[in-house]
Order: structure tokens, then C-alpha cells, then sequence
């Protein structure tokens, strides 16, 4: 390839052109640091300036208040779906967990390995297209803590607003759609997100955790599982991904640069709004989720047959538009447009799907 293309991918997925020149720029040195990011200690002054702006930022656009830790681990969400439930869990204890989709139903497989795990509410019945109703919820007062996936990349299904949990604090996977728009952070206990869709490059974790609930950890865990280590330590008790924490921190800029989440937020709803109106607009494609619980990250839809499905990916992939094929657990087309995928792009899948309808309807 000669240029960029369109790239669809729900993970490891696009990131700013302006990051990445950056990041091009700076690769085999530092201003004035004569190394690579890459190559500084972790412990150095440098490094110290780079992890310090990276938290500052995300405070900053998260407006997360004081009496918070932000901690930047490894292992992606697939880890703190173990680390949640090892810390907080205990043999007297449960917690809630409300399933949306697939990474919610990993979630709990994890924590059933720990302790009590319930189903506060399950849609998998439905196929999971929707977000329960408050009312629909089973929630245990005395519950360690209740857990969703803010976004469900591969059903595309999403949370508008928060359930409510009352003196329970709420914990959420907000790997997929963080940073895509303003988030009151002061509900919930803890949030997770890895890296790869919104924030930077694969191989970072951030865990924002209210410092009330450190106490609350039980003790005998190994020392790397440990949220008190890495609050204690500020993320440097062992190497962290210096790599990917300097680029999280360019990108926070540049969504600072852009006019911050309330910005990001209508340029993501105005893109999602284009593929939506193009599929609610014709009888050839069906969307996926609720019209309700639909996610403005990951667009999900299919097509009459497996087989046009199968076509459309491939053809859209020689037209410059990479990544649509949906999840290999549910089939079919799934777009999903973060942060950093430009309106252009879904300007020229808008286009395809008509064209490809045009051919195959």
C-alpha cells in the first residue's frame, strides 16, 4: 500500500495521524534525551515527566476528582477480569454482574473462579441487542460490588447511562468507548479500560479506582495482583509500557487540541448517525442492537445471507475499507469507528453499502 486506508478494527484499532507522525518524529530520540522512549529507564526523570502528563491528561478529561487513583497495568481487560473480582471477592461475600455480551460473559467465568458471581441481569436470551431496564435488575444490597461492560464491541450494544447501584460501587470494562465521550466517574468504584481502542497502543491498562475502596482489598494476593501495589508505587513497581503510556499521553493532547470529549462525543455521534441511517434506510441491512442500546463505536449489522456477508468483507477490504468482518462468534459486519477514524470513512461505507446493495439486493 501507498497511502492509508480505512481501518475498521475494533482492536488493536486506529490512532490520531498526528500522534503517530509524532511518535515517528521522536522514535529514534527524545528532544533532547539523545534515546528512545523505548530505551529511558522507567525510574528516570524523563519517564517520571512522560507517566505524570499522561495521568494529568486523562484527570483532566475524565474530570476525575480527587480521592482516585490512576494506575496504568498490563495484561489488558482480560486481566482485571480476574484482578477485580481476586481483590474484592471474599467467601462471605458476592458480587453482581449484569451481561450485555460477550466480554461481560468472560467477565463473570473469571470471577466465578474467585467467589460468589451472580447474574443481576442476563440478555442473552434476547441475543443480546439491549441494555436492561433498571427494573430489570436483580441487585444484591450487600453485593462487594456490581460489574458491566460500558460497550460490548461485539454485539455493539451500549450503555447510555449508568444502573443505579446505591451504596454498592459500580464497576465497569470501559475498554471500548472510553475517552469517547464525557463520563461521570464520581459513580463508579472502578473502571478498566485497555488501551487499544480509544487511548493508545495495545499493552496498556488504565484502572481508575476510588481510594476508599483499597482498604477493602483482602490481603495474601500476589504482589503484582495487588491494586495497593500499583497505587502505592504509581505505576512503576515493576517496568510499565513506556511505549504505551507516551502515546496515550500525545493522544490525550490531541484530544485536548480537538476541544476535549464533549467535542469527541458529537464528532463520534455524527459519524455513527451516518452508517445507522444507512442501514435503518433500506430492508438489504439489519442492524444488530436495539435502536436504544446502540453503541456510537462499534456499528453492528448483517446482510440477508453468511454468504453476501462474506462478500461484502472481502470486497470492501480490496476497496480500502479493512477490518468489517464481523466477530468469528457472531458473524456478520461490524464497523467500528473510535476516536481517530475520520468521518471520510464512514462517508465511503455509506457509499459501498449502496453500491454493494445496488449489485446484490
Amino acid at each position: 500500500m501507498t497511502e492509508r486506508i480505512f481501518n475498521f478494527s475494533a482492536g488493536p484499532a486506529i490512532l490520531p495521524l498526528p500522534v503517530l507522525e509524532e511518535a515517528q518524529r521522536d522514535l529514534l530520540e527524545l528532544p533532547g534525551v539523545g534515546m528512545s522512549v523505548m530505551e529511558i529507564s522507567h525510574r528516570s526523570k524523563t519517564f517520571d515527566e512522560i507517566i505524570q502528563s499522561a495521568e494529568s491528561r486523562l484527570r483532566d478529561l475524565l474530570k476525575i476528582p480527587a480521592g482516585y487513583d490512576v494506575l496504568f497495568l498490563q495484561g489488558g481487560a482480560s486481566l482485571q477480569f480476574a484482578m477485580v473480582p481476586m481483590n474484592f471477592l471474599s467467601l462471605d461475600s458476592s458480587a453482581d454482574y449484569i451481561i450485555t455480551g460477550s466480554w461481560g460473559k468472560k467477565a463473570i467465568k473469571e470471577a466465578q473462579k474467585f467467589g460468589t458471581a451472580e447474574f443481576a441481569a442476563n440478555m442473552a436470551d434476547g441475543g443480546f441487542t439491549r441494555i436492561p431496564a433498571q427494573d430489570e435488575l436483580q441487585l444484591n444490597p450487600s453485593a462487594a460490588y456490581v460489574h458491566i461492560t460500558a460497550n460490548e464491541t461485539i454485539e455493539g450494544v451500549e450503555w447510555k447511562t449508568e444502573p443505579e447501584t446505591g451504596a454498592v460501587p459500580l464497576v465497569s470494562d470501559a475498554s471500548s468507548n472510553i475517552l469517547s465521550k464525557p463520563l461521570s466517574v464520581q459513580k463508579y468504584g472502578l473502571i478498566y479500560a485497555g488501551a487499544q481502542k480509544n487511548m493508545g497502543p495495545s499493552g496498556v491498562t488504565v484502572v481508575i479506582i476510588r481510594e476508599d475502596l483499597l482498604p477493602r482489598i483482602r490481603d495474601g494476593l500476589a504482589t503484582m495482583l495487588d491494586y495497593r501495589t500499583h497505587a502505592n508505587n504509581k505505576s512503576v513497581y515493576n517496568t510499565p509500557n513506556t511505549w504505551g503510556i507516551y502515546i496515550l499521553n500525545l493522544v490525550c493532547e490531541w484530544l485536548k487540541d480537538k476541544g476535549g470529549l464533549s467535542q469527541m462525543q458529537q464528532e463520534n455521534q455524527e459519524k455513527a448517525k451516518l452508517l445507522y441511517d444507512a442501514i435503518d434506510g433500506t430492508d438489504f441491512y439489519r442492524g444488530h442492537a436495539d435502536p436504544d442500546s446502540r453503541s456510537m463505536m462499534n456499528v453492528t449489522f448483517r446482510l440477508p445471507s453468511e454468504d453476501l456477508e462474506k462478500r461484502f468483507a472481502s470486497e470492501a477490504t480490496a476497496a480500502g475499507l479493512d477490518g468489517l468482518k464481523g466477530h468469528r462468534s457472531v458473524g456478520g459486519i461490524r464497523a467500528s469507528i473510535y476516536n481517530a477514524f475520520p468521518k471520510a470513512g464512514c462517508e465511503a461505507l455509506v457509499e459501498f453499502m449502496r453500491d454493494f446493495e445496488k449489485k446484490n439486493g
